[in-house]
């Protein structure tokens, strides 16, 4: 586990309401339609279209997970710093579109928001900045 000097509390996410749907293999682009508050399917799409050299699709698609998983972190209470856990399952969704928002934004040169992302999702959890290739 990522050590929390900040002694702050981490953030843990309710389940997220796309998870069984991904996990069962339906369409992403399906998932997100249907649970378009869900971090975690729209992370999907951006990882997705990164692989296949869509940039600027990955980037809208993961700035919309990062976004959403903003206004979740939110509900749980998350005051805007401390862990967000990469070893809790329903964080992982928002951390994957936080990696993939740094690597297309860099991609696209936008080098202060890269840097920007890559030091939030490192902040966040050390272990998901390692896992999602941000170092």
């Amino acid at each position: 586990m990522d050590q929390n000097l900040l002694g702050i509390p981490p953030t843990e996410l309710p389940e997220d309401p796309a998870a069984a749907a991904l996990a069962e293999g339906r369409d992403p682009r399906a998932v997100a339609a249907a649970a378009p508050t869900s971090s975690l399917a729209w992370a999907q799409l951006a990882e997705d279209a990164l692989a296949d050299g869509l940039t600027i699709e990955a980037y809208a698609f993961a700035r919309t997970g990062y976004h959403r998983g903003l206004d979740a972190l939110r509900r749980a209470g998350w005051k805007g710093q401390g862990p967000v856990p990469w070893e809790h399952e329903p964080n992982r969704g928002f951390l994957r579109a936080l990696a993939v928002l740094s690597k297309a934004a860099g991609e696209i040169g936008e080098t202060d928001e890269q840097q920007r992302c890559a030091d939030f999702l490192r902040s966040s959890s050390a272990t998901a900045a390692r896992e999602l290739g941000i170092d």
